[in-house]
């Protein structure tokens, strides 16, 4: 049976590889494409382009992952079932059930592949890309550390902990020198936000450093007049999908521990967990549609079916999300509701089968 389960599962692995080469080489042409507009400023060109597109694949990989397994088990299992080979195994007195536990067996490989991929791949090489974009683009994000990121207006120097995904920052400290490069006011502001083409600060500690004293006040809001363009900061912006499930567990901590907004990245961290599971679900409904209704048609007809499935469960997945931040449902349940209706789709067609 180990024999049985390598063959069906290296036809189910192999259809899911090329599918997801296909893909990507579609998604990564249209995503080349729409960088078009950034090419030519600054120091962006298109090498800088290229290199983009070619560090964010691996996110790439893991969002197209579901769709991918759909495909590639239809067209493996396709494979097979025109060759007869599924026919044969029915025949030599090899359960359905038994098959299904060699393709699932595969379909667990692929979930591993999904943790793998957002834990240890897509966060590390998404930053690095959006950091070599940022840094390629404008002059003014001089270098970004653990402690978040430093740039210079004039004789100022700024350090902002976080950019959230909506453009507010959280954790400004601005270090402001007189002509003789003296420290002359330090500003600690929990938040800013860009209002009325100026920044805003909000709970600020501003300490100044007098010839003979230093003097340390509290204030609620202050405008911030500075050079720093807030469509700069945007590409160097915390996206919660770009962060992998323990980088947003943390950044949870850290949101909700200065009373800050974390539903969003409470959202992508149920969607991040539920992603492997909704790639073994989609290999498990392949099966159905192989041996039910489609195991006659041909393998243009498979693939346009599957794809026709993978776009209604993205579509799901995406008005699920909208709709869970928009009521404020639960994240666990918003992100989990698509997967389990496809599931349970699954189980459907598989009783008829039976």
């Amino acid at each position: 049976m180990r024999i049985l389960d390598r063959y069906i599962g290296l036809a189910v692995l192999g259809g899911t590889l090329l599918v997801l080469g296909v893909l990507l080489a579609l998604f990564s042409f249209v995503f080349f494409i729409s960088e078009k507009e950034y090419i030519g400023q600054a120091n962006y060109g298109l090498i800088e382009a290229l290199q983009f597109v070619l560090m964010m694949l691996p996110r790439m990989a893991y969002q197209l992952l579901p769709l991918a397994a759909l495909l590639g088990s239809l067209v493996g299992l396709g494979m097979l079932a025109s060759h007869n080979e599924l026919l044969v195994m029915r025949a030599a007195g090899i359960s359905l059930q038994r098959i299904v536990v060699a393709v699932m067996k595969a379909g667990v490989l692929l979930m591993l592949l999904a943790v793998l991929l957002s834990e240890f791949v897509v966060s590390q090489s998404e930053q690095a890309a959006r950091d070599m974009r940022a840094a390629a683009l404008s002059t003014q994000v001089a270098h970004r550390t653990s402690d978040g990121f430093w740039t210079r207006s004039d004789n100022s120097y700024i350090n902002v902990h976080t950019v959230l995904s909506d453009g507010r920052l959280a954790g400004v400290h601005i270090y402001e020198f007189d002509n003789q490069q003296r420290l002359r006011r330090i500003t600690q502001a929990r938040q800013a936000r860009f209002e009325n083409n100026r920044w805003q600060l909000r709970n600020i500690i501003r300490t100044e450093f007098q010839e003979d004293r230093v003097l340390s006040r509290r204030i609620s809001q202050v405008s911030w007049d500075t050079l720093l363009d807030p469509q700069v900061l945007d590409v160097v912006a915390v996206k919660p999908q770009s962060l992998s499930a323990t980088g947003l567990f943390r950044y949870i901590n850290y949101l909700q521990g200065n009373g800050l907004d974390a539903a969003r990245y409470e959202m992508e961290l149920w969607v991040k967990v539920i992603l492997p599971l909704a790639t073994a679900v989609m290999v498990f409904l392949a099966v159905p549609f192989v041996f039910g209704s489609l195991r006659s048609v041909g393998i243009g007809q498979r693939i346009m079916s599957g794809a026709l499935i993978g776009i209604a469960f993205y579509l799901l997945n995406q008005i699920f999300n909208y709709v869970g931040l928009a009521y404020q449902l639960s994240p666990l349940l918003s992100a989990i509701l698509p997967t389990l209706l496809f599931f349970g789709l699954a189980l459907w067609l598989m009783r008829r089968l039976a």
